[in-house]
């Protein structure tokens, strides 16, 4: 049965059950928060880092927290999604964009998940690593993690409208990229068997 955020909430607000509340929510959020971090930062060892960075945030925060049980996901998600960037922000120099990290993202996606992943994953995340970080970042929460817009507005901040413009260009340039490597597929197939 899945704990409701609510119990977990309640929980996580008491400071004697707040490592009950904490094993709850990773129970029932932690394997989605994992992939959305990784997705973001693209290693393993970083996306744990990360993890255990947004833990911290969580216990010094939650008493902040005036939100209730429908908007913890989106607070947990603002919380990785904001880590998530720290990291990555630690690893640019002075003037230099996140954005500009892509190819080295590229090159952990390669050298890191390529053994672990099927053809057509690889080929999304290699696809998605080409765009800026705020499209990747909503394509993600809209595409894998199903948020709506007003949830992804909560955890990025950003205007709604931004969103569906993100997310628009997002999916309308990964289509194009898949669009094209179907055509090659079958070119090539079409020439093996000429």
């Amino acid at each position: 049965m899945q704990t409701v955020d609510s119990t977990i909430l309640a929980l996580l607000r008491q400071p004697d059950q707040w490592e009950q509340g904490f094993r709850l929510l990773m129970k029932k959020y932690g394997e989605s928060v994992y992939w959305h971090v990784r997705r973001i930062v693209v290693s393993h060892d970083d996306a744990e880092d990360v993890l255990q960075e947004t833990a911290i945030s969580i216990y010094k925060s939650i008493n902040q927290f005036a939100g209730n049980e429908k908007q913890l996901k989106p607070w947990l998600y603002k919380i990785a999604t904001n880590e998530s960037l720290s990291l990555l922000r630690s690893r640019t120099h002075f003037f230099q964009s996140i954005d500009d990290l892509n190819p080295m993202l590229l090159d952990t996606l390669v050298s890191e998940n390529r053994v672990n992943m099927d053809e057509a994953e690889y080929l999304m995340q290699k696809k998605l690593l080409a765009l800026s970080t705020q499209q990747r970042i909503v394509f993600n929460m809209r595409y894998y993690d199903d948020m709506s817009y007003e949830e992804i507005a909560k955890v990025t901040g950003k205007k709604i409208g931004t969103l569906k413009a993100n997310y628009h260009f997002a999916k309308t340039k990964i289509e194009e990229e898949l669009k094209k490597l179907r055509n090659d597929v079958k070119r090539k197939k079409y020439q093996a068997f000429r």
